[in-house]
């Protein structure tokens, strides 16, 4: 019997989503319960937005705090939290600012109008044109959509926005071809997630870093999804050993809450003047209060140590099934932001692992995607396993015998 939810639902909501059939009504941990009572082990997270899992006390009780205090003066007044927050940030980062927003797509939006503008500043006003890759995505938003190199985005909303190119993802060469004096920045995600979880070469971060110096554009890094823990590290561009002029996070930045900021460096962030942009929500103290307890969670209590520690288990058991299945072309992935691509469609191992009680998803049409809490345990990642490898084996129609 369809959940009168769902059928409600399907009448008022905008139909935007392909839902899955299941009404989620309370979460702990890495654990999810729908209305029949039915638990699922989480390994989608809110799309890598639950770092720390479902109601996490300390993020819990800083929300109740802040809530019976304060939650919204706009941003024509200084509020404590986010201060702090942007001081916690800037401690932790190469940036010296901080613009707060609501999502990853205002976050990308703002990172567009400051290169944008500071070029202008400049007095380069033909320098507007900026390069994203193919494969990438950085939002739905007409500036982001336009910046992203996958057209089922853009599909519908032509004519897209000027000022936008794509190269091949990992490839120096190609992007090197493009650079022109109207190039006012390269945008990229140091890991592709939407695009199929794709990592690049160990030195092509540092190459865009230098091709960026040389030809005097700036370097921004979508860390939207890669950021705060997912990767091992706080951010992922830390791996490479590079660091961008600007970055732009959202997702696990409040554990659940919209929130999104734009972080950029001193030099940069100057252009970003009085009524040059503005977030009437951005970092609320309601939003900014929770950030700021999830960024010392993540900071000082080594789970971000521990996300590597549980990724590098689980990537070693993804390749085990691989040894195991002919089906699996590929594993790949740093931390607990991992993909196994597939020699066929993966839609039905999702729908058989949300059966047997576990969430994942696939991008891109044949490559699952892993990305749970960062509290994950052993038990937890194994109990996976165990049902992708009876999956594999012939239970969901992926016998390769």
């Amino acid at each position: 019997m369809t959940s009168q939810t769902i059928i409600t639902a399907d009448r008022v909501i905008a139909g935007t989503y392909k839902r899955f059939p299941i009404v989620l009504t309370k979460g702990s941990g890495c654990v999810v319960w729908d209305e029949t009572g039915k638990s699922y082990i989480d390994f989608v997270a809110g799309i890598a937005v639950c770092n720390l899992g479902h109601c996490h006390p300390g993020v819990v009780k800083a929300l109740i705090e802040q809530a019976g205090t304060l939650f919204h003066v706009s941003n024509l007044y200084y509020t404590q939290p986010q201060t702090e927050l942007a001081q916690l940030l800037t401690d932790h980062s190469f940036a010296d600012r901080v613009f707060f927003c609501n999502s990853g797509a205002e976050a990308n939006e703002a990172a567009i109008k400051l290169a944008r503008k500071y070029f202008k500043d400049r007095n380069e006003p033909d320098r507007y044109e900026i390069l994203s890759m193919n494969q990438s995505f950085h939002g739905r938003t007409m500036a982001t959509l336009s910046a992203t190199g996958q057209e089922k985005i853009r599909i519908g909303f032509d004519p897209i926005l000027p000022g936008f190119d794509f190269v091949p993802f990992d490839d120096i060469d190609a992007l090197t071809r493009k650079m022109t004096p109207k190039i006012c920045a390269v945008m990229l995600e140091p890991i592709q997630g939407e695009g199929g979880i794709r990592q690049p070469s160990p030195e092509y971060l540092k190459q865009v870093r230098q091709l960026c110096d040389q030809h005097g554009a700036l370097l921004i890094f979508d860390e939207i999804q890669t950021g705060l823990g997912r990767t091992g590290k706080l951010f992922a561009h830390e791996h490479f050993d590079v660091e961008p002029d600007i970055m732009t996070l959202a997702k696990a930045l409040a554990n659940g809450l919209p929130m999104g900021a734009m972080l950029s460096r001193e030099s940069v962030a100057a252009s970003f003047t009085p009524g040059a942009h503005a977030s009437t929500f951005g970092g609320t103290p309601l939003a900014a209060a929770t950030s700021l307890a999830v960024l010392k969670l993540l900071i000082h209590d080594g789970i971000v140590a521990q996300s590597q520690k549980a990724g590098d288990y689980f990537k070693s058991r993804l390749l085990w099934l691989k040894n195991r299945h002919d089906v699996i072309v590929d594993v790949r992935g740093m931390g607990l932001m991992l993909g196994m691509a597939l020699k066929t469609d993966g839609t039905g191992i999702v729908a058989a692992c949300m059966e047997k009680g576990f969430l994942i998803n696939c991008v891109q049409g044949n490559v699952l995607r892993f990305v749970p809490p960062l509290i994950v345990t052993i038990q937890e990642i194994d109990a996976l396993i165990e049902c992708l490898d009876g999956l594999f084996g012939g239970t969901a129609g992926f016998n390769q015998e």
